[in-house]
């Protein structure tokens, strides 16, 4: 076997030979499995291509096991899947396949196996195995897979103009595997990618936001929007990042440029964790810098309110990529809002009240809060992020002892909604608020103790400010 496989895998595809071999018709494992294997990367899919019929050959090498798995198949696409002792094998026909210019979905007719390898997006992934006993384990290389994943070089089979214009995604896949592999994009088909940016728009947003996904979850996530970004497809469907890049100066001063600070914050993110949703907050932390910017004569940029702006735009963002609209987004659009305030707890006379108040608006955010925010701590000059980095620390001690001291994240209110309506026999309302309110923020503030009978005199304090009695028990 050219590629190395476990005992329990060259089982199984010893099997799937036997099969073809009684059908009379040629196998072979192919693409991403034969790329992982010969790059030592693990993998528990395995694709196969016979020349005949994929479905027949799944249900065929099915029946050879016991217990039989189930095989799941798709006559429109004659493609079939089952799964074997936690390993996932998909069987198809070989194919030709040829494009119209307004769809990447192909018509498609039976092909060889060299056929089916002339379709593939990427040499790495267009190398073959075969599976039949008279060449068992024999790799098919045609277009020097091998020397490109030596090379760690990411090209194309045939004209890359072809290959993109037929399939455009292949463009965003060719970016997320430069990523995920460390490999650069080869020159020319980079220039391709270039000239055929514009034609991502027939692609669907969820396949395009897919490939973004997996290009966010990588260990390097930069390299990836940066590659997006200079190829011009970035614009097409993520413009509010592309807002970020640029330097404008004026009397001679500028900014930072907020595209690389942003890919900086996104990188020492994924440094200290693998939530692709944290990730996605320091993409967007400062999203709302471009509708901000200001120019004050005598001070400078400011970008005043920008956490407030990028809160908003957060939603907006996440139906236009058609990301999930529920808890992820709340959690992303959170901690942009509160991205800035660790940062103003650095000072030297910020009181604990501003601490307890932190704690209490992060809540269960607070410790991907403070990832974000030491994250954000970007600069060309050392010794500034140095010191930017040790009060941070001071800041994260101080916030441990106040926690310690007030367990403010897990506190509940001593009087509750419910409680005031009780008290004041009122319905949901304003004035319910307000009184939820002012007891809130006189806890949090250290004007009254976190008591029952302190928060109730305050209440009644209040309630007389409201024109409202108490009812008689």
């Amino acid at each position: 076997m050219d590629i190395a496989c476990t005992p329990e895998e060259l089982d199984i595809f010893k099997i799937t030979g036997e099969v073809a071999d009684a059908m009379q018709t040629s196998c072979f494992l192919v693409g991403g499995f034969v790329r992982d294997k010969l790059m030592n990367r693990l993998t528990k899919d395995a694709d196969i291509v016979c020349t005949g019929d994929g479905i027949a050959l799944a249900h065929g090498v099915a029946a050879a096991f016991k217990p039989r798995p189930q095989v799941n198949f798709f006559k429109n696409f004659g493609t079939a899947q089952f799964r074997l002792h936690e390993f996932d094998m998909e069987f198809v026909g070989a194919r030709k396949e040829s494009y119209h210019t307004d769809s990447r979905k192909p018509d498609v007719e039976p092909g060889t196996i060299e056929d089916d390898q002339l379709r593939r997006d990427f040499t790495i992934n267009a190398m073959a195995v075969s599976l039949n006993a008279d060449s068992f384990g024999k790799l098919v290389d045609p277009f020097d897979g091998i020397g490109d994943i030596q090379r760690k070089i990411i090209r194309t089979p045939l004209n890359p103009d072809i290959t993109f214009s037929d399939d455009p995604l292949r463009m965003m896949r060719a970016i997320r595997f430069a990523t995920q592999l460390g490999f650069e994009i080869f020159p020319d088909t980079f220039a391709a990618i270039e000239r055929n940016c514009d034609r991502i728009k027939i692609i669907s947003q969820e396949r395009i936001t897919d490939e973004l996904n997996k290009i966010m979850a990588a260990r390097k996530p930069s390299v990836g929007l940066e590659l997006l970004y200079k190829s011009g497809l970035l614009k097409h469907f993520f413009p509010q990042v592309v807002d970020l890049a640029g330097v404008e100066v004026i009397e001679g001063k500028g900014h930072k440029d907020n595209f690389y600070h942003t890919l900086q914050v996104v990188d020492n993110t994924a440094a200290q964790s693998d939530n692709l949703w944290l990730r996605w907050a320091a993409l967007l932390h400062d999203i709302g810098k471009p509708a901000t910017r200001k120019f004050e004569d005598g001070h400078g940029w400011t970008f005043h309110g920008h956490e407030v702006v990028g809160e908003r735009m957060t939603p907006k963002i996440f139906k236009q990529l058609k990301l999930p609209l529920n808890d992820r987004m709340k959690y992303v659009a959170k901690l942009v809002a509160l991205h800035l305030r660790p940062i103003s707890l650095t000072k030297e006379d910020i009181t604990d009240s501003a601490m307890r108040r932190l704690l209490f608006d992060a809540g269960e955010e607070l410790e991907d809060l403070m990832i974000l925010c030491e994250s954000d701590i970007t600069s060309k000059n050392k010794l500034k992020v140095k010191r930017y980095l040790e009060n941070f620390k001071l800041v994260k001690e101080r916030l441990a002892i106040v926690e310690q001291n007030d367990r403010i994240r897990e506190w509940q209110p001593p009087i509750s909604g419910d409680d005031i309506m009780r008290i004041f026999n009122l319905s949901p309302s304003r004035e319910v608020g307000v009184l939820k309110t002012t007891i809130r923020e006189a806890i949090l503030d250290g004007i009254i103790p976190s008591t029952y009978e302190a928060a109730y005199e305050l209440l009644l304090k209040k309630a007389a400010e409201l024109k409202l009695e108490p009812v008689k028990q």
